[in-house]
């Protein structure tokens, strides 16, 4: 149904205010008595009757004859479902009175109403009380970034896991719901750190501060677990990628066997010199990082990942700067003054602690590289996004973060 679609067809005026016969008006309000007594007074029969009798008057009813018997029904805790639902398909008028004033709509009602009606229901709708997962889900589901925006600005809502990915995928396109998403409580760092990718710098800044956890509980809790899979030779895939993501080091020693460079700190000092895709590869190897995560930070417009790379490789400040030098970004402005861009990469290195930065760069390089699988890279080159539940949630990241490179 569009948006301006009616199941009604009175025979009143334009404006809907012709001019109610007492008779009818008296019989209206006697009918909506009667469906409102209680349950000691009438029976589930009795009721289900009087509804019907009213519903049939009520299609030829004027709009304002029928948004006196939606304010007469907003409180009964249970309302016969035909009547319901005829007057939450009326228009916004009619339609208004239960939905800002009925607590007891169902989700089957309320998501009937929302796939049938205007987008001023469905934001009536996200406006409401305690909108529960299902209701929220659907709203998400209709892809439209005012309703979405309404959701987040009610803190009764409550998302599903699911629905919060949607959200976040639409926020690719509609970054001004970034910072309302940060303030959900539902919000979890692989939410935050796949979305870290197309936030503007407030956002990132507040990603970091926020979710760049520690590992340190986890570090303490499994630190007899290093020794007895070493024992083991690291045989189990499942528990050496788990505990790749909890243990302190961060490069790759067993790399440098293998790399023409004598250390990180080599490669990045002949990075300075101007970063080609050999010497970012080499890079990444040595800092524990598949390429293409690699990849990912150095082609980063913001620059923010550089400092997450060395804060977590224990590299110094001045590897940020060789690193900026080497992508051919301006260091400083036409005074000497340190560029605004790479002195809020600067600030990010300052600011962020090496556990932390660790967390964010090991959860970037699991989601966008051990996570990948043949049907993953087929599912994210031809954007099968519909199919998300049969991914895990670092792929799911990955599908989220890597879709548009992909369509490059």
């Amino acid at each position: 149904m569009n948006d301006n679609a009616t199941p009604f067809s009175g025979s009143q005026n334009a404006a809907g205010t012709a001019a109610t016969p007492r008779s009818r008006a008296a019989l209206l309000k006697r009918l909506a008595d009667v469906v409102c007594l209680p349950a000691s007074r009438i029976n589930a029969f009795e009721r289900g009757m009087t509804a019907d009798l009213l519903v049939e008057m009520l299609r030829d009813a004027a709009p304002l004859e029928r948004e006196k018997v939606a304010r007469r029904l907003a409180n009964l805790a249970e309302m016969p479902g035909t009547l319901v639902r005829l007057l939450l398909r009326d228009e916004v008028l009619v339609a208004r009175a239960l939905l800002e004033n009925s607590p007891n709509l169902s989700d089957a009602d309320l998501i009937h109403c929302l796939y049938n009606t205007s987008q001023e229901h469905r934001r009536l709708i996200a406006q409401r009380r305690g909108v529960s997962e299902v209701v929220a889900d659907a709203l998400v589901d209709m892809d439209e970034p005012a309703i979405i925006e309404t959701l987040l600005r009610n803190d009764l809502v409550r998302f599903s896991h699911q629905g919060l990915e949607n959200v976040v995928a639409t926020t690719r396109d509609n970054p001004n719901l970034i910072p309302l998403l940060l303030r959900r409580p539902e919000m979890r760092p692989s939410h935050a750190y796949v979305m870290f990718w197309w936030s503007d710098a407030e956002a990132r800044r507040t990603i970091l501060q926020r979710f760049a956890v520690s590992r340190e509980i986890l570090q303490d809790a499994v630190g007899d677990v290093f020794p007895l899979a070493s024992s083991e030779g690291w045989q189990d895939p499942l528990s050496r990628k788990a505990l790749q993501f909890i243990e302190r080091r961060q490069r790759n020693r067993a790399a440098i066997a293998k790399s023409p460079y004598d250390s990180l700190e080599d490669a990045i000092a002949a990075a300075q010199n101007g970063l080609t895709r050999e010497t970012a590869e080499e890079i990444s190897y040595l800092s524990g990082l598949k390429p293409m995560t690699g990849a990912k930070i150095f082609t980063d417009p913001g620059g923010e990942p550089l400092a997450i790379l060395c804060k977590a490789t224990g590299l110094p400040r001045a590897a940020v700067r060789a690193l900026w030098r080497g992508l051919r970004r301006p260091e400083t402005d036409s005074s000497g003054a340190v560029t605004p861009g790479l002195d809020r990469v600067l600030t990010v290195y300052d600011t962020i602690a090496v556990d932390r930065a660790q967390t964010v760069l090991r959860y970037w390089n699991w989601s966008l590289s051990s996570a990948m699988t043949p049907a993953l890279l087929k599912a994210i080159r031809e954007g099968d996004e519909a199919a998300v539940d049969e991914y895990s949630v670092p792929q799911r990241a990955a599908m989220l973060a890597l879709s548009r490179d992909f369509g490059r």
